[in-house]
């Protein structure tokens, strides 16, 4: 890149660099999205939980968010909405049972939490009407890296739900019947069915009846709509159509880790991203959402990764949600200069971030699309990053963004 060219470039991308807040967010886009998603190209830093908590903060001072949703368990996250927004357990409950991938562990999370449940009790210790009061979900499934969760929990709740409050000659099964088809939870868990099909019980005799079984008990919910809405709140019917989604969407999913066909992979890590795109759009239902995830799970564009040194490529959750919401939703990728503590050092300056990081302030927002046309029909090379847990920004993803949060240095926490 010519340095006269590189200048200019640098020019332009000061000239539209804004100070990381909500109103600067916000003035990227038309109008207030329903789901506003902020992406991170790493996990576990806590500047970029800090980053997001505060953004949160304000879009719900100023924007009238009410809802965060990240990327960890949906049923976990339940522990978490309930201390929230009753007190339910205790601060450490939360933390420690409401979160998946180990997310409760970082202090981000925690001052999030510990945010939340001041916000919604109040000064005067008088808790906010329930159309005030923050929520806190989490959408991706009970999935781990190393398993995915054994459906017993999802199932059993939706046929616990529907035996209270419809006649008991409409339910497709015993509570009985359930806990006979799924056995042991570790025959669901074990470890090794990630990597060896055969190790999988997903296309079991006893599998396959679950998922009609569990197919019928969703037909059978949303059959009873008009008497759950006239008898039960809708905290609670959001809920068992919660249950319902997870039981289908692990079903399927450990229906497709005893598949050996070289597919298996990708429509694993697909299946994941609909999970995900299905409880994103179901929070929606109940006003503006923020979600942050990795930028992978919430671009527009398509998804790739290696995995088993196989390339992936999928359609991700925010491409999904995408395409059912249009400019309602809206997606905001963070890239970063260093994570030093990882081995990530100063970007080469012929990079996207290595323009970026040339600019003086610690972080900002860009237009992604102004940047874009910024740096003009040769894009600037792809950054590659020596550590694993970083995904550099890809310059042609800049198209199918809003916007860009840069942070330049993260320290170690």
């Amino acid at each position: 890149m010519a340095t006269d060219i590189a200048t200019d470039i640098a020019t332009d991308i000061k000239d539209i660099a804004r100070t990381v807040d909500a109103a600067s967010v916000m003035g990227l886009l038309p109008g207030r999205p329903r789901l506003l998603a902020l992406g991170e190209p790493t996990h576990g830093e806590d500047t970029l939980l800090d980053v997001r908590n505060e953004l949160f903060r304000q879009l719900v001072e100023q924007e009238g968010y009410r809802t965060i949703a990240i990327e960890s368990d949906c049923l976990m996250g339940q522990v978490v909405d309930d201390y929230v927004t009753s007190g339910a357990g205790t601060l450490d409950d939360a933390m420690e049972h409401g979160f998946s991938h180990g997310w409760g562990a970082f202090e981000g999370n925690r001052e999030l939490v510990r945010w939340m449940r001041a916000h919604n009790v109040r000064s005067d210790n008088d808790g906010r009407p329930a159309s005030e009061r923050l929520r806190f979900a989490g959408f991706d499934g009970p999935l781990e890296i190393s398993h995915a969760a054994s459906p017993r929990q999802a199932l059993t709740a939706l046929h616990g739900y529907l035996a209270a409050r419809v006649d008991a000659d409409l339910l497709p099964c015993t509570a009985e019947t359930l806990d006979r088809l799924l056995g042991a939870d570790d025959r669901w868990t074990e470890p090794a069915a990630m990597m060896d099909p055969s190790r999988s019980a997903g296309q079991s005799a006893e599998a396959v009846r679950l998922r009609l079984l569990a197919d019928d008990l969703v037909a059978l919910l949303d059959a009873q709509t008009p008497h759950l809405i006239a008898t039960d709140s809708r905290d609670d019917r959001d809920r068992a159509r919660l249950y319902g989604r997870t039981a289908i969407g692990l079903l399927r999913y450990h229906h497709w880790m005893a598949d050996p066909s070289p597919a298996r992979l990708t429509r694993l890590v697909g299946l994941r991203d609909q999970m995900m795109a299905q409880n994103l759009l179901a929070l929606t239902a109940r006003g503006p959402v923020l979600a942050h995830a990795h930028n992978s799970h919430l671009q527009r564009g398509r998804s790739t990764m290696r995995m088993g040194g196989a390339p992936l490529e999928w359609w991700g959750a925010g491409a999904l949600v995408s395409a059912r919401l249009g400019e309602e939703y809206a997606f905001v990728a963070t890239a970063l200069g260093t994570i030093r503590h990882q081995g990530v050092d100063a970007p080469p300056p012929d990079t996207v971030e290595g323009l970026l990081y040339a600019l003086p302030e610690d972080r900002y927002v860009l237009d992604a699309r102004r940047l874009a046309a910024a740096l003009g029909d040769t894009p600037p090379d792809a950054r590659v990053s020596p550590w694993f847990g970083y995904a550099p920004l890809d310059p042609a993803q800049l198209a199918d963004s809003d916007g860009i949060v840069f942070v330049k240095d993260v320290p170690r926490a």
